[in-house]
């Protein structure tokens, strides 16, 4: 199935290119520029995470950017003065080693500072510069609509870089295309926030806060993450969609809840009502791949012969060398697996998103059946915040997740914070990364995967516990495209 252009156009000309396997855009910087240029070179799609990427580049330049990696994507970002503030705020790698705290931008809101967006597109402009770095090859991000705050300016950013694909899931992201179209042409967007208790919210955003003559960019293809042919149909239909990705309830990270059965239950139960019926995708007319038990052995082959172009996987480049999560505990992972001593679950209450969420089992974790019950801490981060709205008709935020006295204080009902992790903290403790509240310093992980780790026990076992993204890929394309 031919690809559509990825110029802003929505007809024209295929693209020659269509890649076979889209790698999985994980966690917070899991999927990070080093694991989506591995995969990019290689002529697949390299996906790097949106999530979090303006905290993540304000602690990498506090740890002194080991490599120059960051300075030297800076030194490209298009926007004068942009990257010399960013510096002079969060560069100064020795206060950070006599410390050992970060110093942490300001969480987002309906009303960013200014000072935030700069950091949320030059952040944007970095991961996605670093990751098409050297080759030709084909990059995308990944963001969720759950997250909306950030969205804009990211996706800005990215687009400043090059960016050849947004991917977007855990929501309805009908508005998105019409925003890139806007922001190909540097215009002022509105991105409509959900307000929990009342009516929406909006958040603007306008490039002409640079305030400079700006480049011309290129619109980059969409690509919606669904997982059912309703939504994929309603998606299709309202306009500027190159493609989907059609994502079982068997993939890591966010799930759609089932659709039986009440919603929030802890330990949700799917059935056939929840699988996807590919002939109906097919007849919408875009590409699409399929995603959740598709990463080893015959699983691209099983794809494309349910008509789609291919696969997106995520758990195996996920635990690979070329990821960026902890190195000790990715193999912790791999030689868990290996050993069959570890399991996987989703549960239904954890996330403050309200979509399941799929926990690797693992001792030490966060997502441990046994984690021990620690104090819960104001969340450094705020990513997974609901907007609601307050007596005064103002806008505020919570989080279930955060300690229940401040939910509370904000309205919050308390059934609704029984169960919550704070993904925020967790994740970004995954990549190393413990933020400086009083016993917080050693934040659990948490790792998630996919249902099927037996891909992961599959490559470990030939290519070892570091195995790279390349035995990934080699283990997933037929030998004349690999």
């Amino acid at each position: 199935m031919p690809m559509p252009p990825c110029d802003g156009s929505r007809s024209g000309d295929a693209t020659p290119h269509v890649p076979l396997i889209i790698q999985g855009g994980m966690g917070v910087g899991i999927s990070a520029w080093p694991l989506a240029r591995a995969v990019a070179s290689r002529g697949q799609m390299g996906v790097v995470s949106g999530v979090a990427l303006d905290r993540i580049l304000a602690i990498r330049l506090q740890e002194g950017d080991p490599g120059g990696h960051h300075h030297r994507a800076l030194r490209h970002f298009p926007i004068p003065g942009v990257a010399q503030r960013i510096l002079e705020r969060y560069g100064d790698a020795e206060a950070f080693a006599q410390t050992g705290r970060y110093s942490s931008p300001p969480m987002f809101s309906e009303r960013p500072e200014t000072e935030l967006l700069e950091l949320a597109v030059a952040a944007a402009f970095v991961e996605v510069w670093l990751a098409k770095e050297g080759h030709d090859g084909v990059v995308g991000m990944n963001l969720l609509e759950k997250i909306q705050t950030p969205t804009l300016p990211l996706i800005y950013g990215a687009m400043l870089a090059g960016v050849d694909y947004v991917i977007m899931g855990a929501g309805i992201p009908r508005d998105i295309p019409t925003h890139m179209d806007r922001l190909a042409r540097h215009e002022p967007c509105a991105l409509r926030l959900h307000v929990a208790n009342g009516a929406d919210g909006e958040m603007l955003f306008d490039p002409a806060l640079f305030g400079h003559v700006l480049p011309a960019i290129r619109r980059p293809g969409f690509l919606a993450i669904v997982s059912s042919e309703v939504l994929a149909r309603s998606l299709v239909r309202s306009g500027g969609v190159n493609g989907l990705i059609v994502e079982g309830h068997t993939a890591g990270g966010h799930n759609a809840a089932p659709r039986r059965g009440p919603p929030g239950e802890r330990s949700p139960v799917y059935g056939p009502d929840d699988d996807v019926a590919c002939e109906r995708i097919a007849a919408l007319g875009v590409p699409f791949w399929l995603a959740g038990g598709f990463g080893h052995g015959d699983g691209l082959m099983r794809a494309q012969a349910s008509g789609a172009v291919g696969i997106q996987v995520g758990t195996a480049f996920a635990l690979c060398r070329d990821s960026s999560m902890v190195p000790a505990l990715r193999r912790r992972c791999v030689q868990a697996i290996l050993d069959g001593t570890v399991s996987v679950r989703t549960d239904g209450r954890c996330s403050p998103t309200g979509f399941p969420f799929k926990l690797l089992d693992l001792g030490g974790t966060a997502g441990a059946s046994d984690a021990p019950l620690v104090e819960r801490m104001p969340c450094l981060h705020g990513y997974l915040r609901h907007v609601y709205r307050r007596d005064d008709g103002s806008l505020g935020w919570r989080c279930p997740a955060e300690p229940t006295s401040l939910w509370a204080a904000k309205g919050g009902l308390a059934d609704e914070s029984l169960g919550r992790i704070c993904l925020c903290n967790a994740l970004i403790a995954t990549i190393g990364h413990h933020h400086g509240w009083p016993r917080q310093e050693h934040a659990l992980p948490l790792v998630t995967t996919g249902d099927d780790i037996n891909c992961v026990a599959a490559i470990a076992q030939t290519a070892g516990l570091d195995y790279s993204a390349a035995d990934v890929l080699d283990a997933l394309l037929p030998p004349a495209v690999g």
